[in-house]
Parts: structure tokens; C-alpha cells; sequence
């Protein structure tokens, strides 16, 4: 699952989602009706409202497009998996769990698995790392298995967590994957997207062909270098943020390090 609105920094979320239903070729099965969901009249100053109301395009007089938020399934049926792409409810929470339960039901499925993003103090220059949750506790050693650290999160809530707490009484099992990005980087960020589908491909045995995602990075990568050489007081600040990144880097795998120095045959204090 992908959302717009929290946790889609860089697109990664959404970005994720598409990406997987154009390379899977997934079939769009269902849809759940936008109208109960949100709220396009928001009152307050013009910045705040245009992030509700619907998108439309009006050429030469006539309207041409008028675009509610889309929440769509997707079928990849070869490789036994739904895909969704949505926008965070504004409103009824538990209802518009209910559509995506109620669908998990009649699938037949057990697992969900949400992407997202988070910005942060993250370098470009760096993979980012990425954190999770989990609706049972015997899904962590799971998570660690790939390299995926367990959140410890206090502050306002997604919808997603709300989700999380919802589907133990369907049966089913839910675990987040987030990756921190750069606050510095506006716009969708190609490489984290990239990162992310690695890591969801490998966690799901997904086997995906990413030559096409890992060019689009590496264009992005190189475009974005690029401006950050025209801006000195930019670069300065990101070699700040990188190295405070491979501390916390080092220190999360102080173990694992101290481990293989000592397989080595070096004396580590």
C-alpha cells in the first residue's frame, strides 16, 4: 500500500506503488469512492485550502479535467499480490478501513505491507535507512532480518498506524516499511524510490527488473550534485548531515562491526 498526504515525502510512497503496478502490470480490480472520505471546502487562507479541493484543467473556456482523489486496487495475480494506491482519508477512518478489510477478505489475503517516507537529517549521498512497525510482535525479527529498524515514535498519528491497530480483528498482519530522506530535496526523489522498490522487491521475493529505475536514480542523483555545486553554504550543510548520518550509521551496527573485527583476529576494546 502507498498514500498520498503523510509519510509520501519525495513521492516515495506513491512512487513505490505505481512503480510496482507498471513493471508487474497489475490490473485494476476495484476502487473506493472517494466522496465520503474528504474535504474539498476547507476554510482558511488559500496555501491551506488548495491542498483539498480537487484538481481541474479549464483550456480555452471548457473544463477538460476535474480529479477527485483516486484509491484504486490492483491485481498482479502470477505473483499472488494486490496492490493500492490511495490518499489518506480526511475523514471516517474506520469506514474507509473497513473497504480495504473487507477487500483483503475477499482476496483471500494475509499480509499487508505499507512504503513510506519520512524526511529527516538524511544526506543524499547515503542510502537511506529505513524504519518499521508491525501489528504482531512475531513479525519483528522479520523486519530485522532485512535491515529494517523498529520504530520508537511518539507524536501525531496516520492513518496507516490507525489501520495497524484494525486488522488483528480480521486476522490479518500488518508491517510498515518508512525510509528516511533528505529534507533539502524538493519534488519526487528518484533514488529513494529506487531504494525503497529494492527493498519491498526483496522482502517479497518479487524478482524485479530495475534497470530502467536504476537510471532514472542516477540522472536524478547526478542532476541534483549538480545544483548542490552551484550553492557552497548547501554542500557545507551536507557534509555536516553526512557526518552525523555515519555516526548513527556506525553506531547501529556497533555490534555487527565489533563481531567481525574479532572474527579477524583483531583485539577490539
Amino acid at each position: 500500500m502507498g498514500f498520498t498526504g503523510w509519510m509520501d515525502g519525495g513521492d516515495v510512497s506513491t512512487g513505490t506503488v505505481d512503480y510496482l503496478v507498471n513493471a508487474l502490470a497489475g490490473d485494476r480490480i476495484a476502487e473506493i469512492d472517494p466522496a465520503p472520505f474528504y474535504i474539498y471546502n476547507m476554510p482558511g487562507s488559500m496555501e491551506v485550502t488548495a491542498l483539498f479541493r480537487p484538481h481541474v484543467r479549464i483550456a480555452d473556456g471548457l473544463i477538460e479535467e476535474f480529479t477527485e482523489p483516486d484509491n484504486a486496487f490492483y491485481c498482479v495475480p502470477d505473483r499472488n499480490l494486490i496492490l493500492f494506491a490511495g490518499k489518506e482519508p480526511n475523514m471516517a477512518w474506520s469506514a474507509y478501513a473497513d473497504c480495504i478489510l473487507d477487500l483483503a477478505a475477499s482476496c483471500g489475503v494475509t499480509t499487508l505491507h505499507f512504503v513510506g517516507s519520512v524526511a529527516g537529517l538524511v544526506p543524499h549521498t547515503r542510502e537511506p535507512r529505513f524504519f518499521g512497525s508491525v501489528s504482531d510482535a512475531g513479525m519483528l525479527p522479520w523486519l530485522e532480518e532485512h535491515g529494517v529498524t523498529p520504530s520508537d515514535y511518539e507524536g501525531p498519528g496516520s492513518f496507516i498506524t490507525y489501520l495497524t491497530t484494525r486488522v488483528r480483528e480480521r486476522g490479518l498482519s500488518l508491517a510498515t516499511l518508512v525510509a528516511g530522506i533528505p529534507t533539502y530535496v524538493d519534488g519526487k526523489n528518484t533514488k529513494c524510490i529506487k531504494t525503497a522498490v529494492q527493498k519491498v522487491g526483496t522482502m517479497l521475493s518479487l524478482d524485479l527488473n530495475l534497470r530502467e529505475l536504476e537510471r532514472l536514480s542516477a540522472a536524478f542523483e547526478k542532476q541534483l550534485d549538480e545544483t548542490i555545486q552551484e550553492r557552497p553554504e548547501l554542500a557545507e550543510q551536507i557534509r555536516k548531515i553526512e557526518a552525523i548520518y555515519d555516526r548513527e550509521t556506525l553506531g547501529t551496527h556497533e555490534d555487527e562491526l565489533r563481531e567481525w573485527f574479532e572474527n579477524q583476529g583483531f583485539q577490539v576494546d
